[in-house]
């Protein structure tokens, strides 16, 4: 034991059915430092904090905080020694005030034990201000942005006194200003003598704000290393086992007819006037800031919204798609942005997962199921995908959220698509399962699929697209071709600097 630690984990194993997630892992974590968390999904990360908070008990191993040993202990005894965890998950009380959010569970109280409500309110205008939100604390909560709600969790760690914040992938759903605006806010934390683990799959944020880098693969912590002791390719390989060549493998492909094509679609209030076509065999990238319309559009054309107005073209035949069995019926195929609450069945198995999109197809005559056909589509798309996986009865809740997108990609090539939209394939994925992820949107467009897919990356919008459309509030700016595609070009129309789209209406009235 040190005394220059706030916090120790020494050789901290855990094991579940099948899996071994832990095998002795060390992390200690000074005090005033923003130490980062890194490694592919499943690698441990996840596993190790929830044995930090009390969720999961260590089956050996030992954790010091303050210098004293801690064990047995549960999520509120965590709390109580001051270490807070921040979901990447919001979990807000939305009906709820700000201040009210601050202080759950832990209300200020009159001298007659009611609670405080004037006392309360100070408070929070206090905690908002350390954590740069300036909001009237009595405003409900599912009135903020998500960056708001953000930061208004990081002021209900701060209240309850934590030394150690854990924040898991605090930058997942905020656009480039937001996260400055974190950061500054956790280099406030820092100086204030706290401490921050900040696990995020993005290394270039890793570079920018942490003091201290552990590294995890397998289940082992592989490296120890400060930000300026390594490179951003020598921190994956050490994250990978390997070296990663190329994350963006894109290749040309011949492009067929156009298999899609939108007309002046509008939605409410949500967008208006989106125009554009996609070809079979071409990737077109979807680009703009949080807000920008970008999941409505395509969930509208697959028919989980109601459009207000405009046309949808399939191989120059007009469509009407009410639903998403609709959108199955013409050949499409979405995937959603929310894998966890959207897209998977937790507590089914990967065989379910894999073919649920598709159990017409395993029906028999007779009305009975045709589970051999299920097993054997499954375990052909794990070995074709390379799911990571013991057995195709796994329960997909146990796999990484790489292998979980994989599954899910699966779902969507047995119902043999021909238009696919994605919609931020790889977020919250490592680096290694993006790589091939990315090889296969490549694979999906060589075999003549026409993509749709919607990112928030620019480096992979950029890196995997033939073309991106690029919207804001509601509205396409602009579709830029290959030859006019860069970082700049793609922001200034994102944030409504440049505009000079021109609808389908109008330019039929012009021609």
């Amino acid at each position: 034991m040190s005394e220059q630690y706030l916090l120790e984990m020494n050789e901290i194993v855990k094991s579940f059915p099948g899996v071994k997630a832990l095998k002795g892992v060390t992390l200690k974590i000074r005090p005033g430092e923003i130490h980062g968390l890194v490694g592919e999904n499943g690698a441990g990360k996840s596993t190790l904090m929830k044995c930090l908070m009390g969720i999961y008990k260590p089956d050996n191993g030992t954790i010091l905080f303050n210098g004293k040993e801690i064990k047995n202990y549960s999520v509120r005894d965590a709390m109580n020694y001051g270490i807070a965890m921040i979901q990447q998950e919001l979990s807000p009380v939305y009906h709820r005030s700000i201040m009210s959010n601050i202080f759950l569970g832990n209300e200020p109280k009159t001298n007659l034990g009611f609670i405080d409500w004037n006392r309360m309110k100070v408070e929070s205008l206090e905690w908002l201000k350390k954590v740069d939100v300036e909001e009237d604390p009595t405003r409900e909560m599912h009135e903020l942005t998500i960056a708001k709600m953000r930061m208004v969790e990081v002021a209900r760690a701060l209240a309850s006194d934590a030394k150690l914040l854990i924040m898991d992938e605090p930058t997942s759903a905020l656009t480039t200003k937001e996260v400055k605006q974190l950061f500054t806010t956790m280099r406030k934390i820092k100086e204030m003598g706290n401490s921050i683990v900040f696990i995020t799959h993005r290394l270039d944020e890793i570079f920018e704000v942490c003091d201290q880098i552990t590294v995890f693969r397998d289940g082992e912590s592989v490296g120890y290393v400060k930000p300026t002791e390594i490179d951003q390719n020598g921190l994956i390989q050490l994250m990978v086992g390997r070296e990663i060549k190329n994350l963006y493998p894109k290749t040309e492909c011949t492009k067929g007819e156009v298999a899609l094509k939108v007309e002046n679609l509008s939605m409410g209030h949500s967008f208006k006037d989106v125009s554009f076509e996609v070809r079979h065999g071409e990737i077109l990238g979807v680009a703009g800031l949080v807000g920008a319309g970008r999941t409505e559009v395509i969930e509208t054309i697959f028919g989980l919204h109601k459009k207000s107005s405009g046309k949808i073209f399939i191989e120059g035949k007009e469509v009407e798609i009410n639903s998403s069995s609709d959108a199955f019926d013409n050949g499409m195929a979405l995937l959603t942005e929310e894998r966890r609450k959207d897209g998977i069945f937790p507590i089914l198995d990967i065989r379910f997962n894999t073919t649920v999109a598709n159990l017409k197809h395993y029906i028999r005559k007779s009305n009975l199921i045709n589970h051999q056909a299920i097993t054997a589509d499954t375990k052909e798309y794990i070995k074709k995908l390379d799911v990571k996986t013991p057995s195709d009865k796994q329960l997909i809740q146990f796999l990484s959220g790489g292998n979980q997108q994989k599954v899910l990609i699966s779902r969507l090539l047995l119902t043999e698509p021909k238009i696919i939209f994605l919609d931020e394939p790889t977020r919250g994925i490592d680096v290694g399962a993006k790589s091939e992820i990315h090889r296969l949107i490549n694979d999906l467009a060589h075999q003549g699929i026409s993509v749709v897919m919607v990112s928030s990356e620019l480096p992979e919008i950029m890196g995997m697209s033939d073309r991106i459309m690029v919207m804001h509030e509601g509205k396409v700016t602009g579709i830029l071709e290959n030859k006019d595609i860069n970082q700049s070009v793609i922001m200034e129309y994102a944030s409504g600097i440049r505009d000079d789209f021109v609808p389908a209406e109008t330019e039929r009235v012009n021609a």
